[in-house]
């Protein structure tokens, strides 16, 4: 099937993590000649599979292989953000849209989500060595007010998990008071934008199934690897959940199984935090449809497609 629509110029399938929404984006695509812009701000690391829910499989379809982007583009040990993420997906959005097909953005990494679909202004903010050298020395708390008198709500913790990440922060909201006219132009984005979701306790038991799996697949193997290779265990931890506490299981601080209960009633937390940032992207005008994720695979599609055909509404 063709993309033949002037409707919409863009797909969003998003969802909390275990949700099945890969599956869901691949056979969509597979039905309008479409290709996969992926929204996780972790897969974009190499080497980093298993910790951070790669699944290759979900991306062929009956047999077919459904191209993806911005996935495996990084190393591991850079710290990738949503500036880069907005920037490299305007480059392979426009693409895909030369080429003739249709672009569905795919992931759950909220941030990234609507920093493309709102056009939030990011830009790449230089260091400023005099800042950095006045800011040096002071307490994580001085920081963490510092960066108040910029921004009352810090909406986003990572920028106060340690003093080097709050004075980027601090360095960044700095920039922007000083440079108030710099803005990244970013085409007329028209997205459906779809969310896939299950009943919470069928969430749980997801979630918990797939860290049961992930693990029994390698993952602690993969996390001891990268410690091989020459990454700290405090550059590993940044990455997320998974390599944290497996880091902490590794370096001696927790048992496997006090890994595993940790690790497992984060990834929910953290789950349930997406949640929250989906329902307030709607309160702010965002339409999300929403499918329960029991739905059969060839039903899921064909509902998504009854909505970007236009011919009823789910």
């Amino acid at each position: 099937m063709k993309f033949t629509t002037q409707k919409y110029n863009l797909v969003t399938i998003l969802g909390p993590t275990a949700s099945g929404k890969t599956a869901v984006a691949t056979h969509l695509a597979a039905k309008i000649d479409g290709e996969i812009i992926s929204a996780d701000s972790r897969q974009v690391y190499r080497g980093m599979d298993l910790g951070t829910g790669k699944d290759y499989g979900d991306y062929i379809v009956d047999g077919k292989k459904i191209p993806y982007h911005l996935v495996d583009i990084v190393d591991a040990g850079y710290q990738y953000n949503a500036y880069e993420f907005q920037r490299d997906f305007l480059k392979v959005f426009e693409d895909i849209l030369k080429r003739g097909k249709m672009p569905v953005l795919c992931g759950g990494s909220g941030m990234y989500i609507e920093a493309v679909l709102k056009n939030y202004k990011l830009i790449q903010v230089p260091n400023n060595e005099k800042l950095r050298e006045e800011l040096s020395g002071k307490a994580l708390e001085e920081l963490t007010g510092i960066l108040k008198t910029y921004k009352s709500k810090l909406h986003n913790v990572t920028d106060i998990v340690n003093e080097k990440r709050a004075i980027r922060a601090i360095e960044i909201e700095e920039f922007y008071k000083n440079n108030p006219e710099i803005n990244l132009l970013m085409p007329e984005l028209k997205s459906l934008v779809i969310g896939v979701k299950y009943d919470r306790l069928s969430r749980r038991k997801r979630i918990t199934a797939r860290l049961k799996q992930r693990l029994e697949e390698g993952m602690v193997e993969e996390v001891q690897k990268l410690l091989d290779s020459g990454l700290s265990p405090e550059s590993i931890i940044y990455y997320g959940l998974e390599y944290k506490y497996i880091t902490l299981h590794l370096t001696g601080q927790l048992t496997f199984n006090e890994m595993f209960e940790k690790l497992n009633t984060a990834i929910h937390q953290f789950a349930k935090r997406q949640m929250t940032w989906f329902r307030r992207m709607e309160r702010q005008g965002t339409k999300i449809y929403w499918l329960d994720g029991y739905m059969p695979e060839d039903q899921k599609t064909e509902r998504i497609l009854s909505l970007f055909y236009g011919n009823n509404l789910i």
